[in-house]
C-alpha cells in the first residue's frame, strides 16, 4: 500500500541533528510582502515540492515583511541549498540576498550554503505563462491575439532586458504579437502597452502577468489593463506544476555548480 507522504512544517523548527541524511534541505527565500495572499502562494508551491520530492527537507525565508527572515530558517542546518524564489536577477538575487547569506555565514562559518539561480528565465516558465492564458481562454499562440507579457520591473536594466527578449521569443509562437512591459521602474507600463497594441489594429490584447504571487503589482496590473481595453488578464504564475520543475532543477544544480554569494 502506497502512503502519502508526510508535509513537513513550513515553519523554522530546526530539523532534529541538523541536516536530514541523504538529502540536503532546500532554503526557498522569497521577497515578501504584506498582503497574505503572497505567502499563501509561497506555501502552495513548496507543498508541492513536498509532494513531489518527499525525500527534500524544505523551508522557506522571506527578505522583507513576513517571517521567517534567513538566518531562521538555517537555524539547525550545517549545509543547505539557498534558492531564490524570484523571476529575474536583479537587485534582490544579487545584492539583498548574498547580504542576508553573508551575514548569518559570519555567525555560523561552518555553514556550507550551495547559492542556486533565481527561477528565471528557464524555458518551462513560458509553458506556465501558457497555462495561465489557457485557462482564462487564450489557447497558446493564437493569431487573433496580442499578448503584454508584464513583469514587476526592475531599476536593473539587465533584468528588464530578460523580460524584452522573453517577449521576443515568445512572439515566434504564432501569437499577433507579444509585448513586455512593467508594472514599476521602467516603460512601457502595462496599460501602455495595451494601448499601442490596439493602435496597431490587435484584434484582441491579453495579459500574462509574469508575477509569482499575487498582491499590490498584480491587482494594479489587472485594474489598469482592462481600463486600457485588454479583454482578458490571466492569473499570476502560482503554483504551477512547471515552477515545481524549475525549482528542483535549481535545487540540484546548485549542488553541482553553486553560484558565487558576492553582495
Amino acid at each position: 500500500m502506497r502512503h502519502s507522504p508526510v508535509i513537513p512544517d513550513r515553519g523554522s523548527v530546526p530539523l532534529a541533528g541538523g541536516t536530514a541524511p541523504g538529502r540536503v534541505p532546500l532554503v526557498a527565500v522569497a521577497h515578501g510582502s504584506r498582503d497574505p495572499r503572497a505567502a499563501a502562494t509561497v506555501a502552495a508551491l513548496l507543498d508541492r515540492v513536498r509532494l513531489e520530492r518527499p525525500d527534500v527537507p524544505v523551508r522557506v525565508a522571506y527578505l522583507d515583511h513576513c517571517a521567517p527572515a534567513l538566518g531562521q530558517a538555517l537555524t539547525g542546518l550545517d549545509e543547505a541549498v539557498v534558492l531564490p524564489l524570484l523571476l529575474t536577477e536583479a537587485y534582490h538575487s544579487r545584492v539583498d540576498l548574498p547580504a542576508a547569506l553573508n551575514e548569518v555565514r559570519a555567525r555560523h562559518p561552518r555553514l556550507r550554503v550551495h547559492y542556486g539561480t533565481t527561477l528565471g528565465p528557464h524555458p518551462l516558465l513560458r509553458t506556465a505563462l501558457e497555462r495561465r492564458l489557457a485557462g482564462a481562454g487564450v489557447p497558446a499562440g493564437d493569431p487573433d491575439t496580442a499578448v503584454v507579457l508584464v513583469s514587476a520591473g526592475s531599476s536593473d536594466a539587465r533584468a528588464n532586458a530578460v523580460v524584452s527578449g522573453m517577449a521576443r521569443r515568445w512572439r515566434r509562437s504564432g501569437w499577433w504579437s507579444v509585448s513586455a512591459a512593467y508594472a514599476s521602474a521602467a516603460d512601457p507600463s502595462p496599460a501602455e502597452a495595451v494601448s499601442a497594441l490596439l493602435r496597431s489594429g490587435a484584434p484582441r490584447v491579453a495579459v500574462a502577468p509574469y508575477l509569482l504571487a499575487p498582491g499590490y503589482f498584480a491587482d494594479k496590473v489587472r485594474q489598469a489593463t482592462l481600463e486600457a481595453g485588454a479583454e482578458v488578464v490571466a492569473d499570476v504564475l502560482g503554483p504551477a506544476p512547471e515552477l515545481v520543475g524549475v525549482l528542483l532543477e535549481r535545487y540540484e544544480a546548485a549542488q553541482r555548480r553553486p553560484v558565487p554569494i558576492a553582495g
